[in-house]
């Protein structure tokens, strides 16, 4: 008489009261949703690129080389190759391949090739050498050292004095005219030839190709917010490329992300082409050539020639082919040298694009960078696979049939639910994430994955913090009750505080990186 009946958390079942508490959980999962989407706001920093308001505009839209000077066009000469061992240390050699014209007269000038990220080996820029010893010029294309290149570790100064001990073997190649030898560099490539270049009057004329001419750090939230705003993220995405892209990575290392050329291109007294793809997200390709004029002006050089190359991409190529009129522009200006160091048009091509500045990118705050990245993450998961030990520890009793330690029920359920879930929420975020990187990567969109990939993410996100207020409500009520029947052992307890704080600290990570609705 007047007494009240208990569920199996510990809870009333009276008629109203499971309503209420449903009405509390949802409520407080809706808070806490709203709290994480809020931390993801705050937690900083934030990204808000400017707009760049201005470009470049073409003298012509036409991109051949200005000048009277008579030169002969690409297919001109049959070309013969040879590869050769370019020695760099007492203990490291490496080969490289040497493209002549035949039959060509007199000393003829020549170009040593600079390796971008993308390429590695003197097999390379077969089809651009090929081009350009047709119409007479000598191009070698060595091997890149790969003892001091890695992922985390770069000196481009370093790197430069290696392609210099090529060059000094071009310079001396039968056929080659000394005083008429310069460097193509390509991309990453680009910030190793002014280096090469600056205050060396053996180095006759410079190429860059898709340069970078920024720091690398500047440069690649430029190119990851171009490529994820061409693929039609959503904006609560882009906040993470400076949390990314600003901060030291895990492991440290990476320093050469910061390295300025622009103090050497200040130095740079020889002719220099520039050259880029209008369809290059990747590159600041007005800021960039801006930049080196204005650089190229510190050492009073205006001898600069800025070409853009309708539709093309990094590589200077629209699909698997290089852009019309690319090498037979490279050729005439190199072979017309110096008549065309200065000819007009000075920057002519296609009009080039760049919606947004390439800025010095806001750093993660401590609790966000570096190998804190990674310990947050691994501590999250080591305290969910605690969580599972526990479960199964407080299950071993039974094999001398005994009374398991284990969660009460529905907790158990609970919590293997929120561990699921959590763990679900990451899953599902990182293969959203190298979708979008593949994506991005080969210039494809795709809404279904874009924008119906990212709801995903956000309702498992969603489920696993509602799945996180039932396990903590659950736990209260049991908390609670009074003893009954069922009882709850150590393991048990462990069990669901390991499992509880794991997908707190897993979940805040992923707030962090956006996964929850923005807040502000």
């Amino acid at each position: 008489m007047g007494g009240t009946t208990r569920g199996p958390d510990g809870g009333a079942a009276g008629t109203n009261y499971p309503v209420e508490v449903r009405h509390g959980r949802l409520a407080a999962s809706i808070t806490l949703v709203l709290l994480l989407g809020l931390i993801g706001s705050l937690a900083g920093p934030g990204w808000s690129p400017q707009p760049l308001g201005h470009t470049l505009v073409p003298e012509t839209a036409g991109t051949a080389i200005g000048s009277d000077a008579l030169t002969p066009p690409v297919g001109t000469y049959e070309v013969a190759r040879a590869v050769v061992g370019v020695r760099l240390a007492p203990d490291v050699t490496v080969q490289a391949t040497v493209a002549s014209p035949v039959g060509a007269p007199g000393p003829r000038p020549a170009m040593l090739f600079m390796h971008g990220a993308g390429t590695a080996t003197h097999e390379n820029f077969r089809d651009i050498t090929t081009a350009l010893a047709s119409a007479g010029i000598v191009t070698m294309v060595p091997d890149k050292r790969a003892d001091t290149y890695t992922t985390r570790e770069r000196d481009y100064p370093e790197m430069a004095q290696d392609y210099l001990q090529s060059f000094a073997v071009l310079r001396g190649w039968p056929g080659v005219d000394p005083d008429r030898v310069g460097i193509y560099g390509e991309s990453e490539g680009a910030m190793s030839a002014p280096i090469a270049a600056a205050g060396n009057d053996d180095v006759a004329f410079v190429v860059l190709v898709s340069a970078p001419v920024l720091p690398l750090r500047e440069q690649g939230a430029l190119a990851a917010d171009s490529y994820l705003r061409e693929v039609g993220v959503p904006d609560r995405m882009l906040r993470a490329i400076p949390r990314l892209v600003g901060g030291s990575l895990p492991g440290g290392g990476f320093e050469y992300f910061d390295f300025d050329v622009s103090r050497y291109q200040q130095h740079m007294t020889q002719p220099v082409l520039m050259v880029y793809g209008t369809q290059d997200y990747s590159m600041p390709i007005v800021q960039g050539a801006e930049l080196l004029i204005s650089d190229l002006a510190e050492a009073g050089n205006e001898q600069y020639t800025v070409r853009y190359y309708d539709g093309a991409n990094h590589g200077i190529r629209i699909g698997k082919d290089l852009a019309p009129g690319f090498t037979q522009d490279l050729a005439r200006w190199t072979l017309g040298l110096p008549e065309t160091a200065d000819a007009p048009p000075r920057i002519a091509g296609a009009e080039p694009v760049q919606a947004f500045r390439a800025d010095p990118v806001d750093r993660p705050r401590w609790y966000a960078s570096g190998d804190m990245i990674v310990y947050t993450f691994l501590v999250g998961l080591g305290l969910l696979a605690l969580a599972a030990v526990a479960a199964l520890a407080g299950q071993a009793p039974r094999l001398a049939r005994r009374r398991p330690s284990a969660m009460a029920p529905p907790l158990g359920r609970y919590t293997a639910a929120l561990s699921l879930a959590t763990v679900a929420t990451w899953v599902v975020f990182l293969a959203y994430l190298v979708s979008i990187a593949s994506l991005a990567l080969n210039y494809r969109t795709n809404a279904l994955i874009v924008q119906g990939g990212w709801i995903v993410v956000q309702i498992v996100g969603i489920l696993a913090a509602a799945l996180l207020v039932l396990t903590v409500d659950g736990a209260w009520r049991r908390r609670r009750a009074p003893r009954g029947r069922v009882t709850m052992g150590r393991a048990g307890w462990a069990s669901l505080t390991c499992a509880v704080a794991g997908s707190v600290v897993l979940l805040v990570n992923a707030a962090y990186w956006g996964v929850f609705p923005a807040v502000l």
